[in-house]
């Protein structure tokens, strides 16, 4: 393990996420709020940590390998969290740091959940920080670091690899991996500004058009109001809602390929892609009529709005509501819940299994049934008209078995914090999903959870965001071992 280089990176980025309390301190200063201070301190730690961290080992110069990247990234997610809990802790909300982590862990990694109620009372400068999380959580932590820390392009795509979602993972779209990291980027900040144009078009002032356009790329949830998104109430702005958060939820290289050939031609190309908007397609019927029959909207235009729109945000794992969906009748909220485990595409902002993998998983019992009825015959999983290896597959049920096991492990204790089951149950898949609402206690916040649960959930969002073996790796002996 070349420890002092994983410790050269961490100390590098650590003092990198100080960076995050600049803007937020300006804008203290120009709303006078009272609270500057907050941010400077809160930038100072950040980089004092950073510089203690780094300056000892600051001429370490090894490769990095990929067990290292698992290292690397794990320790940056956990600590660049324990350090933007800082203006929390330290702010108006005066969050004991237990809650205080939760709330940074849940806008880093775009899960949306919160414990904090009157929200919309708070100052601005502390909400565009609490936005900002999900701006930089979105796209990842570590391929921002990547993409500008000339530091890590040593090893670079040993980084990328251990961040990146999906089953099949550095794909590169440039010949650099650090150019890879700035192309995604690019596309990122562009979609961040597009849809926040849109917002301020649509009638949202320019504080809450950017803010909830860091929300909405990054498929992260918070928002200014305790009401969410439904503070606005207009058929126009959720439109734009589902929009983004759709693009937000489809693979980030889709978007930079068909950007550079100037053709949508490579979203219906892609059999993961077409997947992903017929799930959509399809939960919105299906959504819309339940809601219909049971009279929780009037008519069916309304209830396919609020069921489209809830569809869209929990596929994406975005978490935006704009009605109090856990009390829909019949089996929706359930449903809903259940869609955040399918997630978006590989390679995007949402949290979730990821469509391929259920697509993967699908095909895989198809072809078992068929191997029952024909013992002798030979069938084979295709994606996208080529042939998926056995590797692949096992990768893709071991993934998923595992998601399963820490799911049901995380709920069990949870409830016996004394939390009831329906609630430990949507808490545990809000988290794991990255998703944000749940059904019971934690239907709007966690603020009734306890110490120890705060904690559980927390963990389950890191596992959730960083895909499983990131961080179950570490667990393991032969890790350790050289």
């Amino acid at each position: 393990m070349r420890i002092f280089v994983v410790q050269r990176i961490v100390g590098a980025v650590i003092a990198l996420a100080g960076s995050i309390n600049l803007v937020p301190l300006g804008l203290s200063w120009w709303y006078d709020d009272g609270i500057a201070a907050v941010f400077i301190e809160s930038l100072m730690l950040c980089l004092v940590v950073g510089f203690l961290l780094w300056l000892p080992v600051r001429n370490r110069r090894e490769e990095l390998r990929l067990r290292d990247g698992f290292l690397v990234v794990t320790l940056i997610w956990f600590l660049v969290g324990a350090a933007c809990a800082l203006p929390f802790m330290l702010g108006p909300t005066r969050l004991s740091y237990t809650d205080a982590y939760f709330e940074a862990v849940s806008g880093l990694t775009t899960t949306g959940a919160t414990v904090l109620v009157g929200i919309e009372r708070l100052p601005r400068s502390l909400l565009f920080y609490r936005q900002s999380l999900h701006f930089l959580g979105g796209m990842g932590i570590v391929i921002l670091a990547v993409a500008i820390l000339p530091m890590l392009r040593i090893g670079g795509s040993q980084l990328f690899r251990a961040e990146s979602t999906g089953p099949i993972k550095d794909t590169r779209l440039t010949p650099r991996i650090a150019e890879t990291a700035k192309a995604l980027w690019l596309v990122y900040v562009g979609l961040n500004a597009a849809c926040a144009l849109a917002y301020w078009i649509g009638g949202m002032n320019v504080f809450d058009a950017i803010t909830h356009a860091f929300a909405t790329v990054a498929t992260g949830g918070f928002g200014n109001y305790d009401a969410s998104f439904g503070q606005f109430d207009s058929p126009l702005l959720e439109a734009i809602a589902i929009l983004f958060m759709s693009l937000g939820g489809i693979n980030f290289a889709m978007h930079f390929l068909a950007w550079r050939r100037a053709s949508a031609n490579v979203y219906f190309l892609d059999s993961e892609t077409r997947a992903y908007f017929a799930i959509i397609v399809a939960g919105s019927v299906v959504v819309a009529l339940a809601v219909w029959a049971h009279g929780a909207h009037e008519g069916l235009a309304q209830s396919l709005r609020h069921a489209a729109f809830h569809i869209v945000s929990n596929i994406t794992t975005t978490g935006f509501v704009t009605t109090g969906f856990a009390q829909w009748p019949g089996y929706a909220p359930l449903l809903l819940i259940l869609i955040g485990f399918i997630g978006g595409c590989s390679g995007s902002t949402s949290g979730g299994m990821k469509v391929v993998r259920v697509m993967l998983l699908f095909r895989q019992g198809l072809r078992e049934i068929a191997q029952l009825v024909h013992p002798r015959g030979r069938f084979v999983v295709k994606l996208g008209g080529t042939t998926v290896s056995g590797a692949v597959l096992a990768a893709v049920t071991g993934f998923c078995t595992l998601y399963v096991a820490c799911f049901t492990v995380m709920t069990l204790a949870l409830a016996a914090t004394g939390l009831d089951l329906l609630s430990a149950f949507s808490a545990v898949a809000t988290c794991i999903n990255n998703l944000g609402p749940g059904l019971g206690v934690v239907a709007s916040t966690f603020r009734d959870v306890n110490d120890v649960g705060v904690w559980i959930c927390s963990f389950a969002m890191l596992l959730g965001r960083l895909e499983i073996f990131t961080v179950l790796v570490l667990f393991t002996a032969a890790f350790w071992r050289e």
